[in-house]
């Protein structure tokens, strides 16, 4: 009799551990699956997130650029934060947005010259308002002198003429002025979204010919939308 109760007690331990063990497992599998999950969650959270930023799905015109309402979602936020930093003079910021391998092309007068314009880096950039060297620019509209300038007075004549900020217009890919030079922002900056703040004109004696417009060239860069020209805007002769 009591072998039996032995056994029986000795049977039942066994069957309590056993029961025990499988518990214990499927808890750790469960908690497993539960951070597997989390992980995942995280993982396909951030690719969304990319997707978003970077992967804006967007429609071409016939002459393959990037339509205006498009453009518009992918480098607004953007270009409000670069002509804020312009209108201030802060170019530590506005170099955080220059691409980093082609820089900045300056344009004074619309027509892009792979030849004549200044390119800058970054670091050029940041520096800008405290470069007093003296650079040729390209030349002046009409009486052909070269545009002998130091950073801070080109900026004063062919960047920041009007208060561009408040512009009485913005267009996204889409040309807002038009003078007698060729336009060929486009055919330079392949695949580019160009942002143009514009003011019609600002003495009724002109008839509009004072008119005047900034714009601001970005081309992609891996994950980012940079700049790479700033292209200024107004009647020539």
């Amino acid at each position: 009799m009591a072998k039996k109760i032995l056994l029986i007690t000795i049977l039942i331990a066994l069957i309590i551990n056993v029961v025990a063990c499988v518990t214990d497992t499927d808890n750790k599998d469960t908690s497993r699956d539960e951070n597997n999950s989390n992980i995942a969650e995280k993982k396909n959270g951030k690719k969304d997130s990319e997707k978003n930023n970077t992967e804006i799905e967007y429609e071409l015109t016939e002459e393959g650029i990037i339509k205006p309402e498009f453009a518009e979602m992918i480098i607004g936020e953007i270009s409000n934060e670069l002509i804020e930093a312009i209108s201030i003079k802060d170019f530590e910021t506005v170099s955080e947005f220059v691409h980093p391998v082609k820089g900045v092309r300056f344009t004074p007068y619309t027509y892009v010259s792979l030849d004549n314009d200044i390119v800058f880096n970054r670091v050029e950039i940041e520096n800008f308002f405290a470069d007093q060297n003296v650079y040729i620019w390209g030349i002046y509209d009409g009486i052909g002198d070269d545009i002998s300038l130091t950073p801070s007075r080109y900026y004063e004549k062919f960047i920041y003429t009007e208060d561009f900020k408040n512009a009485e217009a913005i267009g996204y890919n889409e040309v807002l002025s038009m003078g007698n030079m060729i336009e060929n922002q486009f055919e330079v900056y392949d695949n580019a979204i160009v942002v143009e703040y514009y003011f019609s004109g600002f003495n009724p004696d002109y008839a509009g010919m004072d008119w005047r417009s900034l714009r601001l060239v970005f081309q992609q860069y891996q994950n980012d939308w940079k700049l790479v020209g700033i292209i200024h805007n107004q009647w020539t002769i």
